[in-house]
């Protein structure tokens, strides 16, 4: 299988890449910044540097050609401000779909946010308030395309703690947190299963091995 995956040299990315190339994937990682290109390589991932924020869809058409699935986990991260939350965790996920679709690449996975069911309540912080309003721009352009079979992953709150391999994965879990590890097991083990399309689901760590997990939700109506 060849994998595309958009913030290429993010921490969930970069976890999911390991884990996709140790499975024998192809795997490409789009990254704004050469000089991230290093930390690609060591995991045997493809490089390729492109500004989602400046780019045009053609631009990443051909290197989205060919491929099986494709990956948003870009966003703006931490310090950047709200025009950011806008022209990354938005518009580079709508680009990143567009290209797709011209490519013929069905399969798409979102990486989103929990909150964004929601608009945000009174008093929460403006930046993670537009950061939460530009990631359910990008659900909401997702889940409109026809020419997509779509998954939006929403996991809790992320932590940097090992890997558990259990989860709880639904369509509402309730807010918790969820480890980067576990989070990009999941995202591998969505690629593998075609029946979690069109669905949006909420992730936090839990009680349930991850390939169970999956399966559990894949039997399930949508």
């Amino acid at each position: 299988m060849r994998i595309v995956i958009a913030g290429g040299h993010g921490q969930i990315a970069l976890r999911l890449e390991r884990l996709l190339t140790a499975r024998g994937d192809e795997v490409a990682g789009v990254i704004r910044k050469p000089e991230q290109a290093g930390d690609l390589l060591a995991s045997g991932t493809e490089p390729v540097v492109c500004d989602l924020e400046t780019a045009a869809a053609e631009d990443l058409v051909k290197h989205l050609e060919g491929a099986d699935a494709a990956v948003f986990a870009a966003g703006a991260g931490p310090g950047s401000g709200a025009a950011r939350k806008e022209t990354v965790d938005h518009r580079a996920a709508v680009l990143f779909a567009d290209a797709a679709e011209q490519a013929g690449v069905r399969r798409f996975l979102l990486v989103s946010s929990m909150g964004t069911s929601q608009e945000p309540p009174p008093g929460t912080d403006p930046v993670f308030a537009a950061y939460l309003r530009a990631k359910t721009a990008a659900e909401n352009d997702v889940r409109a395309r026809d020419g997509l079979d779509w998954t939006v992953l929403r996991p809790g709150r992320l932590t940097d703690d090992p890997g558990t391999g259990r989860v709880e994965l639904a369509e509402h879990t309730g807010r918790s947190e969820v480890t980067r590890d576990d989070v990009a097991a999941v995202l591998a083990a969505l690629l593998d299963e075609p029946r979690t399309a069109h669905r949006t689901l909420d992730l936090v760590n839990g009680g349930t091995p991850v390939a169970e997990a999956v399966r559990t939700v894949a039997g399930q109506r949508g």
